[in-house]
């Protein structure tokens, strides 16, 4: 691109399109890396973490159910996040589901097993995973 022939505003402006869509790609990438590791670690630690009581292949399955909540709440979180970013500000809803993003993956990593706190912790990490989809819905929504 000539920039030589552009106006200090063109420049400006093609800077912020640079800079939004790194970070974009950045957020995207996160979220990405975030739902591999999901998926990894609801192999191989989460069913005997958190289902416990029943057999492997069933403990597994749940772990993995439990990573598709996030998926299911993908759809409303853009309905929810797009909603509001149109009335109060894209801007502000992006930073709000990042935050809840950060938040709820935080979180998923203090919680405790079920040999700690019984059936809640199974219960409090799908709706953490709802929250992770949920707040990813609105994500992509905001970027755009």
């Amino acid at each position: 691109m000539k920039t030589k022939n552009m106006t200090a505003e063109q420049i400006s402006a093609n800077r912020k399109s640079r800079k939004a869509a790194f970070g974009s790609f950045v957020g995207a990438v996160v979220d990405w890396y975030d739902f591999l590791l999901y998926g990894i670690t609801a192999a191989l630690v989460f069913n005997t973490q958190f289902f416990p009581n029943t057999s492997p292949t069933i403990g597994t399955l749940a772990a993995f159910a439990t990573f598709g909540v996030g998926f299911l709440f993908r759809p409303l979180g853009g309905i929810v996040f797009g909603h509001f970013g149109d009335k109060l500000g894209r801007k502000r809803m992006l930073v709000i589901t990042v935050m809840m993003m950060g938040v709820s993956t935080a979180l998923i990593g203090l919680l405790p097993t079920y040999a700690s706190i019984g059936w809640y912790a199974p219960l409090a990490l799908v709706v953490l995973r709802a929250l992770q989809g949920f707040a990813v819905g609105g994500e992509w929504v905001g970027r755009r």
